[in-house]
This record gives structure tokens, sequence and C-alpha cells, in this order.
């Protein structure tokens, strides 16, 4: 009984590294395909308790592998949080025990919508935290990633899920060939859709049509960033870097998330110094910056015009629970002891910007949130800017799994997407997911290296089904959840 406990645990655990590998720069995509298999083999014949908990072990492997560089901000916060998410393994692991007592066909497509529904509640619940969805594991496989501009991230989380659950069931019931014969066709049917988008993405078709933009990565150490002694060096270099980028002669620089060293309405000297710059450039500049509005401080963009204006800002509306806000912390008063911060208060509006051409800003993780991309290209964005700080969570995996979100981001929507990180991975991603350049050194590394990159982007001028639409998928996987219940429900009675 022991070595049989024994056995199904190393294979929870194995299938947990299976499922992490991608995550830590995305090159090992392939091991998604048939991650979940050890998990699935250690849940057979279990009862719910058991599955929950070989399940529950397994999310707790995986989470600790993919977000282990959170320490470097709060290993409390690290801990808890690995607690909480891998409960949706282990509450995927007792539903998925229980249907596979009988190892019906239609497991099929009820495992894969089962956890696609629960990354969807993740991805929401408490503010939420869509991070390291399977999905995101193949935003290097771009002929899979195609059907996000009709299903989001979601379908290809459901492609992904399914194609183990036929490898797996195909192994267990009689029914091989069947099972087999529709996760074919569902994969088959996706290539081909996929390599059919990759084939025809068209160039700009005029010069109105494209616009070129420049973004700065000024590899600024957190433990500078908000050091008074260190502001004249923060800003130098990215003076530097700024009249560098423009030799290329860009119409808008992107300077990263609060790269500006002071708050725009306390430090107005530090800021009186960026709108000379954009001043003597003749450029626009696009500033990352904390600014501050009667006792409300906010995590800005700030557009400043060529002729050196600061005319527009964007606030950030999805806050960074424990990093930018404390939530519920009027409740439990013993949060604000995970990460001791002050807030930041939400901004209120999507604010488009007019030139050179209309955009919407993410900042930070506000990229993993498909529906705030939506709403500003529906608002009428040609292009999307993500500006982003990731020098929090020092080398590592996070700058490569943040990035991921950003390719999702252009394939939903269709649109260019321009990124400037203040450590990386900053460069352009194109409307297929293509990354067309990122800032690297001469050894070819991309975090943690100071540099540029400019490029000429074209401006959509077409809407996909997923920003039309939206999240109908979701509606698609309950329905078949929902299908499948009754369907057992009835074979019972």
């Amino acid at each position: 009984m022991k070595r049989f406990i024994a056995k199904d645990i190393f294979l929870s655990v194995f299938s947990a590294v299976l499922l992490s590998l991608p995550f830590s720069s995305g090159k090992l995509w392939i091991t998604s395909w048939f991650g979940f298999l050890p998990l699935f083999l250690a849940l057979r014949n279990k009862s719910r308790l058991q599955g929950f908990f070989l399940a529950y072990i397994c999310g707790v492997i995986f989470w600790s592998f993919t977000i282990y560089w959170l320490v470097h901000v709060t290993l409390l916060g690290t801990i808890i949080l690995i607690l909480y998410l891998a409960l949706y393994f282990g509450i995927f692991g007792s539903l998925f025990s229980t249907r596979n007592a009988g190892l019906r066909v239609s497991d099929l497509f009820f495992i894969p919508s089962t956890w696609v529904l629960l990354e969807y509640v993740r991805s929401y619940l408490f503010t939420g935290l869509p991070w390291a969805l399977i999905g995101f594991s193949q935003y290097k496989n771009l002929p899979v990633l195609q059907i996000a501009d009709i299903t989001g991230v979601w379908g290809v989380s459901f492609l992904v899920v399914l194609i183990n659950a036929a490898l797996y069931l195909s192994w267990r019931k009689k029914q091989k060939a069947k099972i087999l014969l529709y996760g074919a066709i569902i994969l088959g049917l996706c290539l081909i859709y996929g390599f059919y988008k990759l084939s025809s993405s068209p160039a700009c078709r005029t010069a109105k049509e494209a616009v070129k933009v420049a973004v700065i990565q000024g590899n600024i150490p957190q433990d500078l960033k908000w050091d008074i002694q260190a502001r004249n060096f923060i800003l130098n270099n990215y003076k530097e870097l700024t009249s560098e980028s423009a030799k290329d002669k860009p119409e808008l620089i992107i300077w990263p998330e609060a790269s500006a060293p002071g708050i725009l309405g306390d430090n107005d000297a530090v800021f009186q110094q960026v709108f000379s710059l954009a001043r003597m450039l003749n450029i626009d500049l696009l500033v990352g910056a904390v600014s501050r509005s009667g006792q409300d401080y906010f995590n800005s963009a700030l557009f400043i015009d060529k002729s050196g204006q600061p005319t527009k800002a964007y606030h950030k509306l999805h806050l960074v629970p424990f990093g930018e806000f404390v939530p519920f912390k009027k409740t439990f008063p013993f949060l604000q002891t995970i990460a001791p911060i002050g807030d930041i208060r939400p901004g209120q509006e999507y604010t488009v910007f007019e030139e050179p051409a209309k955009f919407g800003v993410l900042i930070c993780f506000e990229d993993l949130f498909p529906e705030l991309s939506r709403e500003f290209v529906k608002k009428g964005a040609k292009f999307l800017v993500n500006i982003t700080n990731d020098a929090w969570y020092k080398e590592g995996s996070a700058p490569y799994q943040h990035f991921s979100a950003s390719v999702f981001r252009t394939i939903e929507n269709r649109v260019y997407l321009a990124r400037s990180a203040n450590t990386g991975i900053s460069g352009f991603i194109d409307p297929w997911g293509r990354i067309l350049s990122v800032v690297r050194d001469a050894a070819g590394k991309e975090i943690f290296v100071k540099g540029f990159a400019s490029r000429e982007i074209c401006l959509s001028g077409t809407q996909s089904f997923y920003n039309r639409y939206g999240d109908i998928f979701i509606l698609f996987c309950l329905a078949l959840d929902i299908y499948v219940i009754i369907l057992t429900l009835k074979k019972k009675t």
C-alpha cells in the first residue's frame, strides 16, 4: 500500500515538473502536450478526496517551480499564494477522479472544459491572477496560437488539455480509434486554421498605415529606483538611451513603467528635464510615472508631445494586489504585514492616446487581462503598448512568463504591441504573435541588459471575432460540462 501511494505521489510530482518546464523560457512547450498524463495515471480509480490530495501536491510543486521568483518580494506571500493556487489543481483532481471510473468518450471534452473553467475562475476571483495559464505555455508555438482570435487563450488551454485527455483515454478505453480520431480532427482543424492565418498575414499597404516606435530598456536595479541619490544617474541613463534611439527617427519613444525617478506633482524639477528632452528631440514621449492628484497616487503613463507639453495621462485600472494595494485590509488588518505598501488608487478611464496614432497602454500585469486590451481596441486603439517593471523578481523566468501574455493580446485583437520593460523583455510583437525584435546585448541576452529597439509597425484595420464577442468560448465550455453532467445523471437513473 505504501509503495502504491509513493508511486502516485511520484507521478503527481513528475506531472508538475513536465507542466512547469515550458514556463522557464517558452522553449520546452512540447512537454505541456503530455504533461498531464502522469497525474491522470495517479488519479486512476481514486476517491474524490484522494484525487484532490494528489492533484493538490501536483499544484504545489507546479506553482513552486513556476513562481519561485516571487520570494524576492515576499516569502510569506509566496507561500500563501502557492497554497491558494494549488487549490485549483486539487478541485480538478477531485472532479477528474470521480469521472475517472467511467472513462466515457464524453470525458474527452469534459476534462479540458473543466480545466478551462477553473482557469477562468482563477483569473477573476479575488481580483484575479491569470498567470501561467496552460495556454500561455504555447506562446512560441505560432500555428496553435491563431485560434485565440476566436477563443482567446482559453481555446489554446482547452486544446492542450484535450490532447492530454485523448492520449490517456485512448490508452484506457476500448474505443481507442474513436477517441484518437476526435482528438486528431480537432487538433488538425486548429493547425489548418493557424497555418492559413500565418500565411495570409498582410504587410502595411501604405506609409499612412504605419508608425515608427522605439522602446527603451533602462535596466535600473530595483533598489535604486526610488533612491533620491540615484535620480541623476537614472535620468542620464534614460536621456542617453532616448537620444540614441532618436537617431532611428521614431515618431514615438516609450519608457518603462515608473521609469521617471520622481512623483509627478511632487518632484516637478525631475519632470521638467523629461519635458525638455521631448522638446529638444522633437519627438513624442510616453513615460511611465507615479503621479499625484490631491492625496491620491496613481501608476500612470504620461504622454509628452514633441513640444515638451504633458498632454494626456492614463492611470492604471487593474492594480496588483499586495503590490499596489492590500485587498480586504479593513476586514483583515493582518494582511498588511504580508507585503507592507502604500496604496495606489486605480484609474477610472480607458484613455486612448491620439498621437502619432491611436493606441492604448497596459501597465505592468494589465496585459494579463484580455478584457482590458479588448476595450482599448474597441475604443479605437490601432496598436497596444505594454510598459512594465519586472526588476522586482531578479533574473529568472518571470520576464518570460509575463511576456507570453502580451503575445496572446496581439493575436486576440489582431494588433501590434510595443513593449517597454525596465529589465526586459522589451520589443515588438505583430498581430499573429510573431516576436519581431527584442532588446538584446551583444551576447544575445534579453533580460537585465540596457538598450533600445525601434520598429515600424502597421496600424490595425480589422476587428477579430474575439475582440467583438469576448469570452463566448467560456460559455461553450460551461455548456459542455452541463451537458455531460446531465448525460451522466440520466444514465444513472
